[in-house]
């Protein structure tokens, strides 16, 4: 299975909303918190091409935010992308 990394913030409600769905799908992913850590919120920026949050990658591809992750996991291509 890919590795899951997903940034976020505090108080971010569709980071809550991320980390939910993965839970919940038992995907095991590391969470690097960007508001307090400007260089990790560089890194996020230079990854995704975007400041918002959650950004969320499975391997090297980068998903996007918590819509398209909902998407992808409605739509049954989740299991897909991390190779269950």
């Amino acid at each position: 299975m890919h590795q899951v990394t997903i940034y976020t913030t505090q108080i971010c409600p569709y980071c809550t909303r991320a980390r939910n769905l993965l839970k919940r799908r038992e995907v095991e992913f590391d969470e690097i918190t960007v508001d307090q850590d400007p260089a990790q919120m560089a890194i996020m920026v230079e990854r995704s091409n975007r400041h918002t949050v959650p950004q969320i990658f499975i391997g090297d591809h980068h998903v996007g935010g918590y819509d398209d992750l909902a998407l992808l996991d409605a739509c049954g291509e989740l299991d897909e992308l991390l190779d269950r």
